[in-house]
């Protein structure tokens, strides 16, 4: 079995618990409101602005030049520089204020997992990031694309607006997903390969969390209207 297939593997409970979160079943089989699409945005700016930072804060604790893991977070930084100004556009074609995005810090959950990452890269290993990768990576290679089409059907308007960060990351990217097997497949340290798989198993938790709480916000909005 190789690595990427063991990770699949001990982490398959996990992401099944996040298809069954009823935000995303919904959304993939009826789309969603502009509103509730504009909440999720808004969140996924807050982690996706991290992503470079992550990864350079893990090249720097690595600290190994001809480490080839530093050259593929390397050249992971220069595909993924910028793609959090995609979604503050998407926003802002959607009626949301950017600027008030931008400004802002995303909900607990979000923080959470940052945090989360940070110090796992501090105190772990710096490999573990490849936990998160997989998660955010392979989750979205499944899902972004359907979800796009679906939320544009919903909304009646097509998907040449307004769904440039979601659309880069579903099927387009899924080359993605073939490059990451081939690097991890190369981990022959179990320590390292267990600390990835953690990680990935707590990615999903409190992604779902991120989720949940856009869904519970939605709706006490909704609520209250």
């Amino acid at each position: 079995m190789t690595f990427f297939d063991r990770l699949t593997k001990e982490t398959d409970a996990d992401r099944k618990r996040f298809f069954n979160r009823k935000i995303v079943s919904t959304v993939l089989k009826e789309g969603a409101s502009k509103k509730l699409y504009v909440q999720y945005l808004e969140q996924a700016y807050h982690h996706v602005r991290y992503t470079c930072p992550l990864l350079k804060h893990a090249i720097a604790k690595i600290n190994e030049k001809h480490n080839p893991i530093v050259h593929v977070f390397e050249e992971y930084v220069e595909e993924e520089t910028g793609h959090e100004e995609w979604i503050l556009n998407d926003i802002a074609f959607m009626g949301g204020d950017k600027e008030k995005v931008r400004q802002g810090n995303g909900d607990y959950p979000v923080r959470s997992m940052i945090s989360y990452m940070y110090n796992t890269i501090d105190t772990v290993s710096p490999q573990s990031l490849l936990g998160m990768v997989f998660v955010l990576e392979g989750t979205s290679v499944n899902i972004a694309t359907e979800s796009a089409e679906a939320i544009a059907k919903s909304l009646n308007i097509n998907t040449k607006k307004g769904f440039s960060y979601l659309l880069s990351h579903g099927k387009l990217d899924i080359s993605h997903l073939d490059f990451y097997k081939n690097l991890v497949n190369k981990i022959q340290d179990k320590t390292i390969q267990d600390q990835i798989i953690d990680t990935a198993k707590m990615i999903y938790y409190l992604w779902g969390n991120m989720f949940d709480e856009i869904y519970n916000k939605y709706h006490q909005l909704k609520e209250a209207a």
